[in-house]
């Protein structure tokens, strides 16, 4: 397929993204919530459903479904009613998964991306949210044979009754791009407040994508497929991609768009219809009789709503008013608010832009390189300032505190005491550093008479014999000033 023939079309995308909220125990039941647990080893009489148990509701479950409502701007209904969606899989050991339909916890939500500037005004874009509902999560089929040892499916049930918020979007994003920038954005909502790891390699942040075509100026909407089973950004865009391209093929050639739910080949980069899509009827909904309506009160709601830390986006603005930082900074450091926090006691001891250059710099790169978060390493507000007090006071080189970086990171420790024990306290001796120029100068009177002809390229050269001379202790700009003035002389 042309990319001439899919532009003929308007892409329309609406996601559904299953979060796995932070709660000890499961939805329904005292099964604890575990991750990396032998297969059915975190299960209960109620996860088995054995003849006779009944489920009772977690109330922690239900506070953070609220505050995620909450922090993508949904109504919050104080009543909400817990149906069964009734299907038949191996891992659903009650024949129905117990979910939310007529009445949804809350609705008519919406959160913010960032797109290209002129795409929208200030370079953002609003994304409508239908509903977020609350529901358990089912168990697992393996169909691995180098796990099952044979072609027989396993199951699972150790995710059986994980609780879960269900948050649909309405049909706006318009790009593979923008699904991405949805998902990032929702899943750094999620973190924020702390109701969900929202961790897709653990898959308890995942997505299931709608697609359709329709042609450029309709109002229409066209027949949508659904990807099951996406679990990583990039997976998602490439899915939609592929899809949009094979229902492209399939319209210019004439043919129809069918209901199907699709799966992703990544190999071949191409998607392929798994089953026939089930309409609403086809899951039979009716309200769960074990269950009466949940109902809490205006009060409840609004205390949790001023429990709410400062969102992403807030905080984006903030460090750019109060700190000066530019905006590329300022969403650097707001995109993890453990990093943002680490940011701000900081700057207690250091002044914003030296803090936010060291950390997007050298410390992203150390936390990156060992894989982990920064509030996962050893390094401290207070440490990461004095390393960098150390610097603009003279008393090391940046090049061996960025060295030391890495170590603060995996190991902790006091930067001082480190540049001490090491030998990294910088040359600031001015008779040192002449005598080392002068030496470097007449071992390579060649380059001095070229920086004196005017190619004054040769300086760093003769800089880099300087600072190998000094082991890298000397002082950049005081080199270069030294070097510049003994070669004029």
């Amino acid at each position: 397929m042309t990319t001439s023939a899919l532009a003929k079309y308007e892409l329309v995308i609406g996601l559904e993204v299953h979060a796995q909220l932070r709660t000890e125990s499961k939805l329904f039941s005292p099964a604890g919530v575990s991750y990396g647990l032998e297969p059915n080893h975190s299960v209960e009489v109620v996860c088995l459903a054995l003849p006779g148990v009944l489920p009772v509701l977690n109330e922690r479950a239900v506070d953070l479904a609220i505050l995620a409502g909450l922090a993508t701007h949904c109504t919050v209904h104080t009543r909400s009613v817990f149906a069964r969606k009734n299907y038949f899989y191996p891992d659903l050991p009650k024949g129905y998964q117990i979910s939310q339909f007529e009445e949804p916890l809350a609705t008519d939500g919406w959160i913010e991306i960032p797109v290209e500037e002129g795409a929208a005004p200030g370079g953002v874009k609003r994304i409508g949210i239908t509903r977020l509902h609350m529901e358990e999560d089912a168990g697992k089929s393996i169909h691995d044979p180098a796990v099952a040892g044979s072609d027989a499916t396993l199951v699972d049930l150790n995710r059986s009754g994980v609780p879960l918020v269900e948050i649909v979007s309405e049909p706006d994003l318009r790009s593979p791009e923008e699904a991405g920038a949805y998902l990032r954005a929702l899943r750094l909502v999620l973190r924020y407040i702390q109701v969900s790891d929202a961790d897709m390699e653990r898959g308890n942040f995942r997505c299931d994508a709608n697609v359709s075509l329709r042609p450029r100026g309709s109002e229409e909407l066209g027949i949508r497929t659904e990807l099951k089973n996406l679990n990583s950004f990039r997976f998602v865009e490439a899915a939609i991609a592929a899809e949009a391209r094979r229902q492209a093929e399939v319209l210019e050639s004439g043919g129809e768009i069918h209901q199907a739910t699709m799966a992703y080949d990544a190999a071949s980069d191409r998607t392929r219809v798994l089953r026939l899509k089930e309409d609403a009827h086809d899951y039979r909904y009716f309200p769960d009789p074990d269950l009466i309506p949940l109902v809490f009160s205006s009060a409840h709601v609004e205390s949790l709503r001023a429990q709410l830390p400062e969102l992403a986006e807030q905080k984006c603005e903030r460090f750019q008013r109060e700190y000066g930082l530019s905006a590329y900074d300022a969403r650097q450091l707001s995109a993890s608010r453990a990093l943002a926090e680490f940011f701000e006691a900081a700057t207690r001891n250091g002044t914003a832009k030296s803090v936010a250059n060291w950390l997007l710099r050298d410390v992203l790169q150390a936390l990156g390189d060992l894989e982990i978060e920064i509030d996962e390493s050893q390094l401290t507000p207070q440490a990461l300032a004095t390393l960098i007090q150390l610097v603009e006071s003279g008393k090391t080189t940046a090049k061996s505190a960025r060295g030391l970086v890495p170590e603060l990171v995996r190991r902790g420790g006091d930067p001082a005491e480190l540049v001490r024990e090491r030998g990294l306290e910088a040359v600031s001796d001015t008779g040192v550093l002449t005598a080392a120029v002068d030496e470097v100068i007449a071992e390579h009177p060649d380059n001095a008479e070229k920086f004196r002809a005017g190619e004054a390229k040769v300086l760093n050269f003769l800089m880099g014999q300087v600072m190998r001379r000094t082991q890298g202790k000397a002082d950049a700009a005081t080199v270069r000033e030294l070097l510049i003035q003994r070669l004029k002389e």
